[in-house]
């Protein structure tokens, strides 16, 4: 039995001090929006007690769906990075970057030079002694008997949109990807920041080409899909070449726990190869504040 955890949407920092060439206007929003909202329902609490009750997990490995940070800034991604370092190294976990993390232009570019290792294939050269190598998508890593295929929906956006795409020629290349594991019989899940099921989200906050990512799906088939972005727990499902293919959306990972709610939340894979397929997912939650990690629910999934 294979065990996977997925954490996502820590939006690990408080926006640093910004100087006068990092104000945009998207930022601004950005900023207005961490000051007004986020700051108060986000706390460190909640992620350092996940990130303690996954390493008591011990799972074989850790999927993380992006938005580390907030507004794309150099300061942002090295706390970013730290944190990664102090989750598992880059051979036991696996990234996928967020809408927030490619806030900007250029800020795909800066946040690899962090955070490349977790995003990089099996066949990826390693870093060069002048930076890293480059990181492509979509990328394929195997674990055993599971292959978990990175996929980036992130681009930067206009101003109150949190969109993202995953375009045609990567579409296409996942088509392929998801073809040559599934001859190789192997568990594929795929990683994507952004929900690939109809009406997921809001219309600003939706992938735009979900329809491509649907179809590569469709046509080649996968076993698990896992995204973020929603902040909320959720299990979808859309359609593979021999039936549903389960979809699995995670809570942000750094939400307090309130009088009305738990706070953020991981969910564990526990996946069977041996034979069919199967797979069980439990997800935790940190109930209130200082208390446990505490098991909310339990669902087969395969």
């Amino acid at each position: 039995m294979f065990r996977l955890a997925h954490i996502s949407d820590p939006h690990l920092t408080a926006i640093p001090q910004l100087g006068f060439a990092d104000w945009t206007s998207k930022r601004l929003f950005g900023f207005y929006n961490w000051h007004r909202n986020r700051r108060r329902q986000f706390g460190p609490a909640t992620l350092t007690a996940l990130v303690d009750d996954i390493h008591a997990a011990k799972p074989d490995h850790i999927a993380v769906t992006g938005d580390l940070v907030n507004v794309g800034l150099a300061a942002e991604f090295a706390v970013a990075a730290a944190w990664l370092k102090s989750l598992a190294g880059p051979q036991d976990a696996t990234l996928v970057p967020g809408n927030h993390d490619v806030y900007m232009p250029g800020s795909f570019e800066e946040l690899v030079r962090d955070w490349g290792a977790y995003m990089q294939g099996d066949s990826s050269p390693a870093n060069a002694p002048d930076g890293p190598a480059a990181v492509t998508f979509p990328f394929v890593r195997r674990r055993g008997p599971i292959a978990i295929v990175g996929v980036s929906s992130a681009v930067p956006t206009a101003p109150m949109f949190a969109t993202g795409y995953v375009g045609r020629e990567q579409s296409e290349r996942l088509t392929d990807t998801l073809r040559a594991l599934g001859e190789e019989r192997l568990f594929r899940v795929v990683l994507i920041h952004h929900s690939p099921v109809k009406r997921a989200t809001r219309w600003r906050r939706r992938l735009v080409d979900a329809n491509r990512f649907r179809a590569a799906v469709r046509n080649a088939g996968a076993e698990l899909v896992l995204h973020g972005h929603n902040h909320v727990t959720h299990v979808d499902a859309i359609d593979g070449p021999n039936g549903s293919v389960p979809v699995v959306g995670v809570a942000a990972a750094s939400v307090l726990p309130t009088p009305a709610g738990s706070g953020g939340s991981y969910c564990l894979f526990e996946i069977e190869t041996m034979g069919r397929f199967s797979c069980r997912m439990t997800q935790r939650a940190l109930v209130r504040t200082g208390g446990p990690v505490e098991r909310i629910s339990d669902q087969t999934l395969i």
